[in-house]
Protein backbone atom coordinates (compact mmCIF):
# COMPACT_ATOMS: atom_id res chain seq x y z
CA UNK A 1 0.00 0.00 0.00
CA UNK A 2 1.63 3.44 -1.31
CA UNK A 3 1.62 6.32 1.38
CA UNK A 4 0.62 9.67 -0.11
CA UNK A 5 2.50 12.92 1.13
CA UNK A 6 -0.52 15.69 1.65
CA UNK A 7 1.42 18.52 -0.08
CA UNK A 8 1.25 16.11 -3.43
CA UNK A 9 -2.48 15.93 -3.63
CA UNK A 10 -4.21 18.82 -5.55
CA UNK A 11 -6.14 21.40 -3.92
CA UNK A 12 -9.56 19.96 -4.19
CA UNK A 13 -8.29 16.35 -2.75
CA UNK A 14 -6.78 17.76 -0.04
CA UNK A 15 -10.06 19.73 0.65
CA UNK A 16 -11.93 16.81 0.54
CA UNK A 17 -9.93 14.67 2.72
CA UNK A 18 -9.46 17.46 5.48
CA UNK A 19 -13.30 17.81 5.51
CA UNK A 20 -13.38 14.46 5.84
CA UNK A 21 -11.38 13.92 8.62
CA UNK A 22 -12.96 17.10 10.50
CA UNK A 23 -16.02 15.36 9.94
CA UNK A 24 -15.24 12.05 11.51
CA UNK A 25 -13.44 14.23 13.94
CA UNK A 26 -16.66 16.06 15.13
CA UNK A 27 -18.70 12.72 14.83
CA UNK A 28 -16.47 11.42 17.21
CA UNK A 29 -16.71 13.93 19.59
CA UNK A 30 -20.28 13.92 19.78
CA UNK A 31 -20.52 10.44 20.11
CA UNK A 32 -18.39 10.65 23.27
CA UNK A 33 -20.12 13.71 24.47
CA UNK A 34 -22.60 12.10 27.51
CA UNK A 35 -25.78 13.39 28.19
CA UNK A 36 -26.01 14.86 31.97
CA UNK A 37 -27.43 12.86 34.43
CA UNK A 38 -29.41 14.04 37.54
CA UNK A 39 -29.77 13.08 40.83
CA UNK A 40 -32.25 14.41 43.24
CA UNK A 41 -32.16 14.18 46.88
CA UNK A 42 -34.75 14.67 49.02
CA UNK A 43 -35.28 15.22 53.12
CA UNK A 44 -38.61 14.69 54.75
CA UNK A 45 -39.61 17.97 56.77
CA UNK A 46 -35.84 19.10 57.33
CA UNK A 47 -35.40 22.70 58.36
CA UNK A 48 -32.38 24.57 57.66
CA UNK A 49 -31.91 25.94 60.58
CA UNK A 50 -30.56 22.12 61.71
CA UNK A 51 -27.61 22.57 58.63
CA UNK A 52 -24.63 22.89 59.84
CA UNK A 53 -23.89 24.84 56.71
CA UNK A 54 -26.80 27.24 57.16
CA UNK A 55 -25.64 27.75 60.53
CA UNK A 56 -26.35 25.29 63.29
CA UNK A 57 -23.20 24.83 65.19
CA UNK A 58 -23.49 21.19 65.87
CA UNK A 59 -21.89 19.17 63.80
CA UNK A 60 -25.02 17.49 62.22
CA UNK A 61 -24.56 17.41 58.70
CA UNK A 62 -21.17 16.63 57.24
CA UNK A 63 -21.92 15.30 54.10
CA UNK A 64 -24.75 17.84 53.06
CA UNK A 65 -21.92 20.49 54.47
CA UNK A 66 -19.83 18.66 51.82
CA UNK A 67 -21.99 18.96 48.57
CA UNK A 68 -22.52 22.99 49.96
CA UNK A 69 -18.85 23.29 49.63
CA UNK A 70 -18.80 22.08 46.36
CA UNK A 71 -22.03 23.31 44.77
CA UNK A 72 -24.22 26.07 45.00
CA UNK A 73 -25.80 26.79 48.73
CA UNK A 74 -29.26 28.95 48.42
CA UNK A 75 -29.64 30.86 51.75
CA UNK A 76 -33.20 32.05 50.15
CA UNK A 77 -35.33 29.07 48.86
CA UNK A 78 -39.15 28.87 49.62
CA UNK A 79 -41.65 25.63 49.59
CA UNK A 80 -44.62 26.50 48.07
CA UNK A 81 -46.61 24.82 50.51
CA UNK A 82 -45.25 23.62 54.02
CA UNK A 83 -47.01 20.37 53.74
CA UNK A 84 -45.46 17.15 52.29
CA UNK A 85 -48.22 16.36 49.92
CA UNK A 86 -48.81 20.05 48.38
CA UNK A 87 -45.59 20.73 47.77
CA UNK A 88 -44.04 17.43 46.28
CA UNK A 89 -47.03 17.80 43.79
CA UNK A 90 -46.22 21.75 43.24
CA UNK A 91 -42.58 21.33 42.30
CA UNK A 92 -42.98 17.75 40.56
CA UNK A 93 -45.40 19.07 37.85
CA UNK A 94 -44.61 22.79 38.21
CA UNK A 95 -47.19 24.45 39.21
CA UNK A 96 -48.33 26.55 42.20
CA UNK A 97 -50.50 25.15 44.34
CA UNK A 98 -52.92 28.10 43.64
CA UNK A 99 -52.91 27.02 40.12
CA UNK A 100 -53.88 23.40 40.68
CA UNK A 101 -55.59 23.72 44.16
CA UNK A 102 -53.92 20.76 45.06
CA UNK A 103 -53.74 21.25 48.99
CA UNK A 104 -54.13 17.96 50.23
CA UNK A 105 -52.25 14.56 50.04
CA UNK A 106 -52.60 13.70 46.08
CA UNK A 107 -49.33 13.31 43.14
CA UNK A 108 -51.50 16.18 41.64
CA UNK A 109 -51.48 14.03 38.18
CA UNK A 110 -55.49 14.20 39.03
CA UNK A 111 -55.40 18.12 38.59
CA UNK A 112 -52.60 18.66 35.86
CA UNK A 113 -54.16 16.05 33.53
CA UNK A 114 -52.61 13.04 31.43
CA UNK A 115 -51.02 15.43 29.26
CA UNK A 116 -48.81 17.31 31.58
CA UNK A 117 -45.48 16.16 32.35
CA UNK A 118 -43.35 15.74 35.46
CA UNK A 119 -40.34 17.23 35.98
CA UNK A 120 -39.08 13.48 35.88
CA UNK A 121 -41.59 12.26 33.08
CA UNK A 122 -39.63 15.13 31.02
CA UNK A 123 -36.71 13.44 31.31
CA UNK A 124 -37.79 9.67 30.89
CA UNK A 125 -39.31 11.18 27.73
CA UNK A 126 -36.26 12.33 26.12
CA UNK A 127 -34.50 8.75 26.35
CA UNK A 128 -33.31 8.71 30.48
CA UNK A 129 -33.79 5.98 32.81
CA UNK A 130 -35.89 7.53 35.50
CA UNK A 131 -35.94 5.75 38.97
CA UNK A 132 -37.52 6.79 42.17
CA UNK A 133 -36.43 5.41 45.20
CA UNK A 134 -38.83 5.96 48.49
CA UNK A 135 -40.71 9.65 48.55
CA UNK A 136 -40.94 11.46 46.11
CA UNK A 137 -44.15 12.13 45.38
CA UNK A 138 -46.54 11.95 49.00
CA UNK A 139 -46.67 9.01 50.83
CA UNK A 140 -48.10 8.31 54.56
CA UNK A 141 -46.94 6.82 57.41
CA UNK A 142 -48.65 3.53 56.52
CA UNK A 143 -47.60 3.72 53.18
CA UNK A 144 -44.03 3.43 54.26
CA UNK A 145 -44.76 1.17 57.35
CA UNK A 146 -46.25 -1.34 54.30
CA UNK A 147 -44.21 -0.77 51.32
CA UNK A 148 -46.77 0.98 49.28
CA UNK A 149 -46.69 3.72 46.34
CA UNK A 150 -48.73 6.00 48.30
CA UNK A 151 -50.14 8.99 45.73
CA UNK A 152 -46.78 8.23 43.48
CA UNK A 153 -47.34 9.23 39.73
CA UNK A 154 -46.45 5.75 37.77
CA UNK A 155 -45.92 7.41 34.43
CA UNK A 156 -42.90 9.34 35.99
CA UNK A 157 -40.75 6.59 36.46
CA UNK A 158 -39.14 3.96 34.71
CA UNK A 159 -39.07 1.66 37.41
CA UNK A 160 -40.33 2.36 41.56
CA UNK A 161 -39.11 1.37 44.74
CA UNK A 162 -40.16 1.12 48.14
CA UNK A 163 -38.48 0.37 51.15
CA UNK A 164 -40.77 -0.58 54.46
CA UNK A 165 -39.48 1.05 57.59
CA UNK A 166 -41.59 0.24 61.14
CA UNK A 167 -41.37 4.00 62.23
CA UNK A 168 -42.50 4.33 65.91
CA UNK A 169 -42.79 0.34 66.50
CA UNK A 170 -38.97 0.30 65.82
CA UNK A 171 -37.60 -1.94 68.44
CA UNK A 172 -36.02 0.36 70.85
CA UNK A 173 -36.29 2.55 73.43
CA UNK A 174 -39.06 4.45 72.89
CA UNK A 175 -40.77 7.51 74.16
CA UNK A 176 -43.60 10.38 73.12
CA UNK A 177 -41.97 13.64 73.64
CA UNK A 178 -45.21 15.64 72.91
CA UNK A 179 -48.81 14.85 74.70
CA UNK A 180 -51.79 14.74 72.38
CA UNK A 181 -54.16 17.12 72.81
CA UNK A 182 -56.60 15.02 71.39
CA UNK A 183 -56.64 11.87 73.61
CA UNK A 184 -53.35 10.30 75.11
CA UNK A 185 -51.47 7.43 73.06
CA UNK A 186 -48.69 4.82 74.21
CA UNK A 187 -44.92 6.49 73.43
CA UNK A 188 -44.51 3.97 70.01
CA UNK A 189 -48.49 4.83 68.74
CA UNK A 190 -47.27 8.22 68.46
CA UNK A 191 -48.56 8.47 64.68
CA UNK A 192 -47.70 12.12 63.15
CA UNK A 193 -47.09 13.04 67.24
CA UNK A 194 -43.22 13.62 67.92
CA UNK A 195 -41.95 10.48 69.28
CA UNK A 196 -38.17 8.89 69.39
CA UNK A 197 -37.33 5.55 69.38
CA UNK A 198 -33.59 4.69 69.99
CA UNK A 199 -34.00 1.74 68.00
CA UNK A 200 -31.89 -1.42 67.87
CA UNK A 201 -30.05 -2.79 64.97
CA UNK A 202 -28.08 -1.08 62.08
CA UNK A 203 -28.49 1.58 59.90
CA UNK A 204 -29.86 -0.54 56.71
CA UNK A 205 -32.78 -2.01 58.97
CA UNK A 206 -34.69 1.17 58.33
CA UNK A 207 -35.78 3.21 56.02
CA UNK A 208 -33.36 5.72 54.66
CA UNK A 209 -30.19 3.09 55.07
CA UNK A 210 -32.27 0.71 53.00
CA UNK A 211 -32.78 4.09 50.48
CA UNK A 212 -29.01 5.04 50.13
CA UNK A 213 -28.22 0.90 49.82
CA UNK A 214 -31.13 1.08 46.60
CA UNK A 215 -29.58 4.54 45.06
CA UNK A 216 -26.16 3.44 45.34
CA UNK A 217 -27.55 0.04 43.29
CA UNK A 218 -28.71 1.81 40.51
CA UNK A 219 -26.19 4.42 40.28
CA UNK A 220 -23.92 1.34 39.28
CA UNK A 221 -26.06 -0.74 37.10
CA UNK A 222 -27.10 2.33 35.29
CA UNK A 223 -23.93 4.29 35.12
CA UNK A 224 -23.33 3.84 31.54
CA UNK A 225 -26.43 5.25 30.32
CA UNK A 226 -28.50 8.91 31.31
CA UNK A 227 -30.38 8.61 34.48
CA UNK A 228 -32.60 10.95 36.45
CA UNK A 229 -32.44 8.76 39.83
CA UNK A 230 -34.54 10.22 42.68
CA UNK A 231 -33.76 9.63 46.36
CA UNK A 232 -36.62 10.31 48.76
CA UNK A 233 -35.28 10.37 52.71
CA UNK A 234 -38.33 9.70 55.03
CA UNK A 235 -36.00 11.64 58.12
CA UNK A 236 -36.47 13.60 59.70
CA UNK A 237 -40.10 13.66 59.84
CA UNK A 238 -41.98 12.52 63.06
CA UNK A 239 -41.37 9.97 64.45
CA UNK A 240 -37.63 10.35 65.47
CA UNK A 241 -36.50 6.73 64.72
CA UNK A 242 -32.97 5.93 64.29
CA UNK A 243 -30.24 4.00 65.38
CA UNK A 244 -29.48 4.57 69.09
CA UNK A 245 -25.67 5.69 68.06
CA UNK A 246 -26.81 8.77 66.39
CA UNK A 247 -28.63 9.66 69.69
CA UNK A 248 -25.30 9.60 71.57
CA UNK A 249 -23.82 12.97 70.15
CA UNK A 250 -27.06 14.62 70.84
CA UNK A 251 -27.59 14.63 74.56
CA UNK A 252 -30.88 16.42 74.99
CA UNK A 253 -29.84 18.10 78.80
CA UNK A 254 -27.31 20.05 76.45
CA UNK A 255 -29.83 21.46 74.08
CA UNK A 256 -30.51 25.22 74.09
CA UNK A 257 -33.63 25.98 73.16
CA UNK A 258 -34.45 29.10 71.08
CA UNK A 259 -35.55 31.93 73.82
CA UNK A 260 -39.10 32.04 75.05
CA UNK A 261 -40.07 35.91 74.27
CA UNK A 262 -43.06 37.40 76.62
CA UNK A 263 -46.19 37.70 74.75
CA UNK A 264 -45.00 36.60 71.73
CA UNK A 265 -48.13 35.88 70.48
CA UNK A 266 -49.79 38.69 71.43
CA UNK A 267 -49.48 40.67 68.02
CA UNK A 268 -49.77 37.67 66.27
CA UNK A 269 -53.27 36.67 64.74
CA UNK A 270 -55.40 33.75 65.78
CA UNK A 271 -54.81 31.87 62.43
CA UNK A 272 -51.36 32.26 62.88
CA UNK A 273 -50.73 30.74 65.81
CA UNK A 274 -49.59 26.91 64.60
CA UNK A 275 -51.27 24.09 64.53
CA UNK A 276 -48.91 22.39 67.02
CA UNK A 277 -47.47 24.59 69.92
CA UNK A 278 -45.80 23.54 72.92
CA UNK A 279 -49.09 24.73 74.76
CA UNK A 280 -51.76 22.58 73.35
CA UNK A 281 -48.53 19.74 73.20
CA UNK A 282 -48.77 20.35 77.00
CA UNK A 283 -44.46 20.14 76.65
CA UNK A 284 -42.46 20.52 79.46
CA UNK A 285 -38.86 21.88 79.26
CA UNK A 286 -37.58 18.60 79.07
CA UNK A 287 -40.26 17.35 76.49
CA UNK A 288 -39.00 20.39 74.16
CA UNK A 289 -35.33 19.45 74.46
CA UNK A 290 -35.93 15.85 73.91
CA UNK A 291 -38.12 16.33 70.36
CA UNK A 292 -34.93 18.56 69.38
CA UNK A 293 -32.23 15.99 70.07
CA UNK A 294 -34.50 13.41 68.72
CA UNK A 295 -34.81 15.71 65.63
CA UNK A 296 -31.12 16.30 65.55
CA UNK A 297 -30.49 12.35 65.92
CA UNK A 298 -32.83 11.72 62.92
CA UNK A 299 -31.06 14.41 60.75
CA UNK A 300 -27.73 13.17 61.57
CA UNK A 301 -28.83 9.56 60.43
CA UNK A 302 -30.66 10.55 57.25
CA UNK A 303 -27.19 12.61 56.33
CA UNK A 304 -24.77 9.62 57.50
CA UNK A 305 -27.07 7.88 54.52
CA UNK A 306 -26.53 10.44 51.96
CA UNK A 307 -23.01 10.41 52.71
CA UNK A 308 -23.21 6.80 51.22
CA UNK A 309 -24.84 7.95 48.21
CA UNK A 310 -22.36 10.58 47.53
CA UNK A 311 -19.49 8.19 47.97
CA UNK A 312 -21.25 5.53 45.35
CA UNK A 313 -20.56 8.97 43.28
CA UNK A 314 -17.15 9.23 43.42
CA UNK A 315 -16.49 5.31 43.24
CA UNK A 316 -18.54 5.33 39.98
CA UNK A 317 -16.85 8.18 38.37
CA UNK A 318 -20.05 10.20 38.24
CA UNK A 319 -19.64 13.03 39.39
CA UNK A 320 -18.12 14.88 36.58
CA UNK A 321 -21.07 14.29 35.07
CA UNK A 322 -24.02 14.05 37.50
CA UNK A 323 -25.81 17.41 38.44
CA UNK A 324 -26.65 16.76 42.34
CA UNK A 325 -29.53 18.22 43.90
CA UNK A 326 -30.34 18.70 47.71
CA UNK A 327 -33.33 19.89 49.36
CA UNK A 328 -36.51 19.34 51.88
CA UNK A 329 -40.15 19.22 51.08
CA UNK A 330 -40.09 22.34 53.76
CA UNK A 331 -39.18 23.38 56.83
CA UNK A 332 -39.97 22.32 60.56
CA UNK A 333 -40.58 24.36 63.85
CA UNK A 334 -38.12 23.56 66.91
CA UNK A 335 -39.75 25.58 69.55
CA UNK A 336 -39.30 28.92 67.70
CA UNK A 337 -42.03 30.98 69.31
CA UNK A 338 -42.94 28.00 71.10
CA UNK A 339 -44.14 26.56 67.63
CA UNK A 340 -43.60 22.59 66.62
CA UNK A 341 -43.90 20.35 63.07
CA UNK A 342 -44.79 22.85 60.09
CA UNK A 343 -47.81 24.43 57.99
CA UNK A 344 -47.02 27.90 59.14
CA UNK A 345 -45.49 30.83 56.81
CA UNK A 346 -43.22 31.94 59.43
CA UNK A 347 -39.35 31.31 58.45
CA UNK A 348 -38.55 28.21 60.03
CA UNK A 349 -41.48 26.60 58.56
CA UNK A 350 -41.79 27.97 55.01
CA UNK A 351 -38.32 28.09 54.10
CA UNK A 352 -36.05 25.15 52.93
CA UNK A 353 -32.42 24.15 52.38
CA UNK A 354 -31.28 23.85 48.19
CA UNK A 355 -27.94 22.93 47.45
CA UNK A 356 -27.18 22.14 43.39
CA UNK A 357 -23.90 20.99 42.53
CA UNK A 358 -23.28 21.13 38.67
CA UNK A 359 -20.06 19.98 37.51
CA UNK A 360 -17.43 22.10 36.25
CA UNK A 361 -19.50 25.19 38.39
CA UNK A 362 -17.47 27.16 41.32
CA UNK A 363 -18.74 26.33 44.24
CA UNK A 364 -20.44 29.63 45.96
CA UNK A 365 -23.43 30.91 48.27
CA UNK A 366 -26.28 31.73 46.33
CA UNK A 367 -28.23 34.54 48.55
CA UNK A 368 -31.12 35.45 45.84
CA UNK A 369 -34.96 34.61 46.57
CA UNK A 370 -35.35 30.84 44.84
CA UNK A 371 -38.59 28.66 45.21
CA UNK A 372 -38.50 24.79 45.21
CA UNK A 373 -40.76 25.01 41.99
CA UNK A 374 -37.69 26.40 40.19
CA UNK A 375 -36.43 23.09 39.78
CA UNK A 376 -37.68 21.47 37.28
CA UNK A 377 -37.61 24.26 34.35
CA UNK A 378 -33.71 25.14 35.93
CA UNK A 379 -32.50 21.36 35.66
CA UNK A 380 -34.03 20.80 32.28
CA UNK A 381 -32.00 23.72 30.96
CA UNK A 382 -29.00 22.26 32.85
CA UNK A 383 -29.49 18.84 30.93
CA UNK A 384 -30.31 20.67 27.10
CA UNK A 385 -33.73 19.49 27.65
CA UNK A 386 -36.59 22.02 27.22
CA UNK A 387 -39.30 22.43 29.67
CA UNK A 388 -43.17 22.53 28.56
CA UNK A 389 -44.56 25.86 27.96
CA UNK A 390 -46.97 27.28 31.16
CA UNK A 391 -45.06 25.28 33.49
CA UNK A 392 -44.76 28.37 36.53
CA UNK A 393 -41.09 28.29 38.03
CA UNK A 394 -38.31 30.01 36.94
CA UNK A 395 -35.05 28.97 35.37
CA UNK A 396 -32.31 30.46 38.19
CA UNK A 397 -29.39 29.01 35.94
CA UNK A 398 -27.78 31.88 35.84
CA UNK A 399 -26.90 31.58 39.40
CA UNK A 400 -24.07 29.02 38.53
CA UNK A 401 -22.50 31.38 36.64
CA UNK A 402 -23.05 34.53 38.60
CA UNK A 403 -24.26 33.53 42.30
CA UNK A 404 -24.76 37.43 42.66
CA UNK A 405 -27.74 37.43 40.47
CA UNK A 406 -30.89 38.24 41.72
CA UNK A 407 -34.03 36.10 40.09
CA UNK A 408 -36.94 36.84 41.51
CA UNK A 409 -38.51 39.89 43.08
CA UNK A 410 -39.70 37.89 45.66
CA UNK A 411 -40.99 34.24 46.93
CA UNK A 412 -44.73 33.17 46.97
CA UNK A 413 -45.99 30.07 49.51
CA UNK A 414 -49.53 29.15 50.48
CA UNK A 415 -51.12 27.75 53.21
CA UNK A 416 -54.23 25.68 54.12
CA UNK A 417 -55.29 27.72 57.46
CA UNK A 418 -56.26 25.10 59.73
CA UNK A 419 -58.26 26.89 62.45
CA UNK A 420 -60.79 28.23 60.35
CA UNK A 421 -61.68 27.88 56.63
CA UNK A 422 -59.67 29.82 54.15
CA UNK A 423 -55.86 29.81 53.00
CA UNK A 424 -52.65 31.78 54.59
CA UNK A 425 -50.36 33.29 51.79
CA UNK A 426 -46.61 34.18 52.20
CA UNK A 427 -44.46 37.70 50.05
CA UNK A 428 -41.11 37.23 51.13
CA UNK A 429 -38.87 40.13 49.50
CA UNK A 430 -35.12 40.80 50.79
CA UNK A 431 -36.18 43.11 53.31
CA UNK A 432 -39.97 41.71 54.36
CA UNK A 433 -41.75 39.09 55.22
CA UNK A 434 -45.68 39.48 54.74
CA UNK A 435 -47.99 36.94 55.65
CA UNK A 436 -51.67 37.36 54.89
CA UNK A 437 -54.78 35.48 56.40
CA UNK A 438 -57.61 34.96 53.84
CA UNK A 439 -57.52 36.57 50.31
CA UNK A 440 -58.90 39.82 51.97
CA UNK A 441 -56.98 39.98 54.68
CA UNK A 442 -59.95 39.64 57.06
CA UNK A 443 -58.30 37.15 59.34
CA UNK A 444 -55.34 39.10 60.03
CA UNK A 445 -51.71 40.40 58.79
CA UNK A 446 -48.08 39.76 60.07
CA UNK A 447 -45.58 42.36 58.55
CA UNK A 448 -41.76 41.85 60.07
CA UNK A 449 -38.48 43.66 58.53
CA UNK A 450 -36.02 41.03 57.90
CA UNK A 451 -33.19 43.15 58.20
CA UNK A 452 -33.74 44.00 61.69
CA UNK A 453 -36.03 41.22 63.37
CA UNK A 454 -35.05 37.89 61.12
CA UNK A 455 -36.23 36.02 63.93
CA UNK A 456 -39.72 37.56 63.58
CA UNK A 457 -40.82 38.75 67.31
CA UNK A 458 -42.37 41.92 66.43
CA UNK A 459 -45.28 42.13 64.05
CA UNK A 460 -45.20 45.77 62.85
CA UNK A 461 -48.71 45.69 59.85
CA UNK A 462 -50.66 47.36 62.22
CA UNK A 463 -47.72 50.64 62.80
CA UNK A 464 -48.67 53.49 60.77
CA UNK A 465 -45.41 54.55 59.58
CA UNK A 466 -45.34 50.55 57.90
CA UNK A 467 -48.43 51.34 55.50
CA UNK A 468 -47.42 51.93 52.12
CA UNK A 469 -45.15 48.98 52.72
CA UNK A 470 -48.13 46.82 53.68
CA UNK A 471 -50.04 48.22 50.95
CA UNK A 472 -46.96 47.38 48.34
CA UNK A 473 -47.17 43.73 49.90
CA UNK A 474 -51.03 43.56 49.35
CA UNK A 475 -50.46 44.70 45.61
CA UNK A 476 -47.80 42.35 45.22
CA UNK A 477 -49.29 39.44 46.75
CA UNK A 478 -53.26 40.33 44.71
CA UNK A 479 -50.75 40.69 41.28
CA UNK A 480 -49.33 37.29 41.94
CA UNK A 481 -52.37 35.06 42.99
CA UNK A 482 -54.20 36.81 39.32
CA UNK A 483 -51.13 35.78 37.74
CA UNK A 484 -50.49 32.34 38.44
CA UNK A 485 -54.62 31.05 38.20
CA UNK A 486 -54.79 32.72 35.03
CA UNK A 487 -52.40 30.44 34.00
CA UNK A 488 -53.93 27.14 31.15
CA UNK A 489 -53.18 24.39 32.95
Amino acid sequence: MKCFSLDRLSSVARFFLLAATLLCTSTASLGQKKKMNVLFVIADDLTSTAISSYGNKESITPNIDKLAAEGIRYTHAYAQFPVCGPSRASFMFGYYPSATKVYGYTSGREAVGPAKLSWAQLFKNNGYYTARVSKIFHMGTQDMMDGKDGTDDPESWTERFNNQDPQWNAEGEGELVQNNPYGKQPPKQGKNLMSIVKAEGEDADYGDGKTADKISQLLREHKNKPFFIAAGFIRPHVPFTAPKKYFTPYPYKEVTMPPKVVGDWDDIPTNGINYVTSLNGLMSEEQEKKAVAGYYAATAYMDAQFGKILKTLEEENLEQNTIVIFTSDHGFHLGEHNFWMKVGLHEESAKTPLIIKVPGKTPAVCNSLVELIDLYPTVAALAGLRAPAGIQGKDISSTFNDATAEVRDFAFSVSNNLKEKGQAYLIRTKNWSYIQYGKNAIDGMELYNMDTDPFQYNNIASLPRYQSILKDMKGKLAQKLSAITKNDL
